[in-house]
């Protein structure tokens, strides 16, 4: 989701490194990317020093160039070291997706918070059911409608098979609990809303935060209400997580998130971020004060472009994370309609 610019932010790095190249933002800690085929057409891996090799932070979506540049990395850049570990901080395709060609590949156990891998290996082992009938219920019912619903669960639902595999084991990760990589601290932290369980690292002693998609320095994350779990509240556990972080995590720390330029300014970040939602939210409840609407007909109200079908499946499940939110605190109550479409109404 864009938001406008956070100018008490500041990004040490100007630009971001090339395809199959790296840019080291910490002693012994490379800042490298991947491609993705979509809009947000980047994700960031961090490479840090550990022993005679390095620990991996993310690995990526699974596709041909994507692969592709995992090997540039290790032909060049890397060339001579050996990956040590995988940690993989949330179950998106996009972080998790070349988890089991690199384990494989390099005879790695994949690290991750129970919830991430769970929530992986199902997605995984039975993507089908995601076009199941109670799924296809769950847009119409609140007025997403038939030719957009159809492209959302088939081309939009295309991106969660971009996974190579999950590893039949894997190390699992707890919040509070230190990783030692190389020779240094990290603390777990965990946040929810954008994902289940997604793995933060904090080290203290040389004031690092990797924020993984939790905390970004120019969107905010995708926050949003899906089939498997129709009346959830993942805005309020976001909002919730955010503020975590911001107790937990001193502002000067560098942020290395998953996307977009490493920053500095954690706390003013999260502050916009905050205030972004309640505007958001503020937004939705303006639109039904006086007539009511589906979460299909508000996503007009929040974003202002044309959407493809995999943009309109998030944009979807984000509206609903808002009106379900607001539901829960009593600012939106429920209407049915005769056409059975589920729609709000200004509190």
């Amino acid at each position: 989701m864009s938001q406008p610019a956070d100018l008490q932010i500041s990004h040490p790095f100007l630009a971001a490194p090339a395809s199959g190249t790296v840019i080291e933002v910490a002693p012994g800690i490379r800042w490298a990317r991947l491609p993705l085929p979509f809009r947000l057409d980047h994700v960031n891996i961090y490479l840090i020093d550990d022993g005679d090799g390095v620990a991996a932070i993310d690995a990526g979506i699974d596709d041909r160039v994507s692969r592709t540049a995992w090997k540039q990395l290790l032909a060049g850049p890397l060339a001579g070291r050996k990956l040590t570990r995988l940690v993989v901080t949330h179950c998106h395709p996009d972080h998790v997706g070349l988890a089991s060609w690199l384990c494989d590949r390099h005879d790695l156990t994949l690290e991750m918070s129970e919830a991430e891998y769970l929530t992986a290996l199902v997605l995984h082992l039975d993507p089908a059911a995601l076009e199941a009938e109670p799924y296809r219920a769950f847009y119409a019912d609140r007025g997403l409608d038939d030719e957009t619903t159809e492209a959302v669960m088939s081309r939009g639902h295309g991106y969660l098979r971009m996974v190579s595999g999950l590893p039949k084991t894997f190390r699992r990760v707890i919040a509070g609990e230190r990783l030692r990589i190389g020779g240094r601290d990290f603390t777990v932290l965990t946040g929810g809303g954008h994902a289940p369980e997604q793995i933060m690292l904090h080290c203290e002693a040389d004031k690092l935060f990797l924020s993984a998609d939790q905390v970004l320095p120019r969107i905010s994350p995708n926050v949003g209400v899906y089939a498997r779990d129709p009346e959830g509240d993942p805005l309020g556990i976001f909002l919730r997580s955010l503020r975590a972080v911001r107790r937990e995590v001193p502002d000067d720390v560098l942020v290395l998130p998953g996307h977009d330029l490493p920053f500095r300014g954690l706390h003013a970040r999260i502050d916009t971020m905050l205030a972004h939602h309640a505007e958001r939210c503020d937004v939705i409840v303006e639109a039904v004060r006086s007539e009511a609407r589906s979460a299909a007909e508000l996503i007009p109200f929040v974003f202002h472009r044309v959407l493809d079908p995999h943009q309109t499946g998030f944009a979807f499940g984000e509206a609903l994370a808002h009106v379900n939110y607001l539901l829960r605190r009593g600012r939106l109550r429920s209407v049915e309609g005769r056409d059975g479409i589920r729609r709000v109404l200004a509190a």
